[in-house]
Parts: C-alpha cells; structure tokens; sequence
C-alpha cells in the first residue's frame, strides 16, 4: 500500500525510532488503509517533500470524488487552495469567515489569519560573509539503530550566511545537527569551530521537536528560559535559584519575542506551538550566538508565528551569526538560505547558489541524489 500511495517506509522500524517525517507518513497510510468517511487531516503535508505532497493532495481528491469528507487543516495557503472547496478561517480560537477557495488569494488568506498585512516571502539580504565559523570535515554518524546516517560530508559555513539543508526528512538531517551540537558521537572525520566559539553558549540549536528536545513542559516559561544558564549569576548564587530575577528575566522575554502569555509562571505546555517556539528563540538567540542551528523551526507553525520566527533569524544573520537551516520545506529553504546544500542518504550531493537554483532542480537532487538527471 505504501508503495501504492508513493509514500515510502521502512516496515521493520520501531515507529518510536522514526523520523517525525517517516512517522507522519505512517499516519497518513493508517487513515487510508481503515477506509474511513470522515477524516480529519492536522498539518498532514508538514513533514513531506513535494512529491509526497502532490502524491497526498491527489490522494485526497480520488478520496473526496468517492463521498468522502475532509477536513484538512493546514497553514499551507496553496495546498489549501489546491485541494479544498471552502476553507474557514480561525484567529485566535474564533471563526473570522467561511468562503470559497475559488474567490481568494494565498495573500488574503494570511491577512485574514494574522488580522494583519503579512509577507510570505521573507525579504532577504544578501550575505556578507565574514571567517569561518562552522568547518565540518568527512564526517561520519550513525543513527539509533547503530546504522551510518551521515557519510563523508563536509562543509563550511561563514558569519553571516544562512546555509540551507534540503532534504527528504530521515536522510541524516537530525544526526548531523546533533553532532554539531555535541548530542551523538563521530565515527569519524572532524567538526571545528572559529576562534569565536570557544564559548559554548555562544551555539544555539533549534530543535526538531521542540517538545521532546527544546522545552520541559512541565517546567514554567521563566524556567525553560534559563535551562542553559541557570547555575550561573544572576539566576543562582551560593546554589540558590532566584526567583525574582529569574521571573524579571521571563517578562522580559515575552516582551521582546512577542510570546502570547500573561505572565512567565505559565507552563510551557499551556501555550501553543508558535508560542513555545518562540521560547525556544528568546533563550537560543540570547547573548547574540555566533552559530545558530536551526532544524525545522517552522515545522507547524501559523503564518504569524513562521513570519516572526523567520525575521528572528534574519535579523541575527545581519549582525552576523552563521545559521546551519535545516528544513523539508523547498519554498522555505530557497527563500531563507544564501546557499543551499542538499543532503541524499547521508551526503551533500550538491551545494548551490540559492539565487540561481530552481525549484525542480532542488526538489529533484533532494529526491534522486543524482545531478546528471539535471539537464
């Protein structure tokens, strides 16, 4: 069935030891396998490459000419108008209009989101790039189950560049970023960092999921805002926490980065997926990181809070900071990035300018590895 459905997956894997992506797939193939009338799609193309998702999106077509009903609830505004006969818009919990897709833009659709004029195209300033920060040399890393996921890959990367990774997720993504961030051991090869980075709270890592790996759901917005920083002053002294500053230091934050809660005493696990998000950015881009490694950090997103992350990110390229940008998402790379490597079963097979490199190009190494299919 999976190969029916162009969504590919390895059967003797436990699910727990997939990637969010391959996991998302899976879920996709259980809905359809139990036949059901109504379904109800969260975000189904996230995780997806462009293929899977034109290959769900027809999926879902065949599936509605035979009576079926579908919700399909997404924040991407072309699927959306691809696929859906009327779409509801919510802000804020409340409905703010019912209307036909045939009668309405991308660009409408996301003011009516935001309550605000958006740009969905993220305007970019071309690199000025500075000495290395980031220099990886034929590395090799193997995966939970003990199976190389990373081959041979080498890169550098500048201040002031933005470095995209486009890849279909489960291709190494994940190991690669944990070993630039110390998490999973190298077989081999070597990752060295500039002269500015010998303070290690000078790297912020962005995680994949940024409930497992970037937040303590349980812990408070002001305590998951200083999990890097909380044995040193001002937050502990003589092995006390403080309590006043440590909660001075949360209001600061929701006010900077625009976290929607009352007051920094909420749990994390009370707020949204954008709002926890953007803890996750108020606590990696503090004290102005040289390296930033950002793996999917707009996996889920409304357009509001993927607008915000996104300027976040651009404004600490401009004062400097090497980004490593981690995504599925095609559009997002090529819009984001300065170049763009594209990682196939473990390697770069490619590094492009992201000002001359075409969508059917990316989308095609991302998917083949093989560039001599490149015409």
């Amino acid at each position: 069935m999976a190969k029916a459905y162009n969504l590919e997956i390895p059967a003797n894997v436990k699910i727990a030891d997939l990637p969010i992506g391959t996991q998302q797939r899976v879920e996709i193939l259980k809905v359809i396998y139990r036949q059901a009338k109504i379904l109800i799609l969260d975000e189904p193309t996230a995780v997806l490459t462009p293929v899977e998702v034109n290959s769900l999106l027809n999926i879902l077509r065949q599936l509605a000419a035979k009576n079926h009903t579908i919700i399909f609830i997404s924040h991407k505004l072309e699927e959306v108008i691809n696929v859906c006969d009327t779409v509801t818009v919510l802000r804020r919990g409340k409905v703010v209009d019912t209307i036909e897709t045939a009668t309405t833009t991308t660009q409408k659709l996301a003011e009516m989101m935001v309550g605000r004029e958006v740009n969905l195209i993220p305007k970019k300033i071309p690199a000025e790039k500075g000495n290395i920060v980031l220099e990886v040399k034929n590395i090799e890393v193997k995966n939970d189950q003990g199976l190389s996921a990373v081959r041979d890959l080498s890169f550098q990367l500048h201040s002031g560049e933005i470095l995209g990774v486009a890849g279909v997720d489960g291709n190494g993504q994940k190991e690669l970023a944990d070993a630039i961030n110390n998490l999973r051991s190298l077989e081999k090869g070597e990752i060295n960092f500039g002269d500015n980075l010998t303070d290690k709270f000078k790297v912020g890592y962005i995680p994949e999921d940024r409930q497992k790996m970037g937040l303590i759901l349980n812990f408070t917005i002001a305590r998951n805002l200083i999990l890097k920083l909380f044995k040193f002053l001002p937050f502990c002294r003589y092995g006390f926490l403080q309590s006043g500053i440590i909660n001075n230091h949360g209001k600061n934050a929701i006010e900077k980065f625009d976290i929607r809660a009352s007051h920094p005493q909420l749990k994390a696990s009370q707020l949204s997926g954008g709002n926890q998000q953007k803890i996750i950015l108020a606590r990696e881009l503090s004290g102005e990181p040289k390296l930033i490694v950002a793996m999917q950090p707009t996996r889920g997103l409304d357009i509001g809070a993927t607008e915000y992350v996104q300027k976040a990110l651009l404004a600490q390229k401009q004062q400097g900071a090497a980004i490593l940008y981690i995504s599925t998402e095609l559009e997002e790379i090529m819009a984001m990035s300065d170049r763009i490597a594209i990682i196939y079963e473990g390697q770069f097979v490619d590094i492009l300018d992201a000002g001359t490199a075409t969508v059917e190009q990316v989308g095609l190494l991302m998917t083949s590895g093989a560039k001599s299919l490149i015409a």
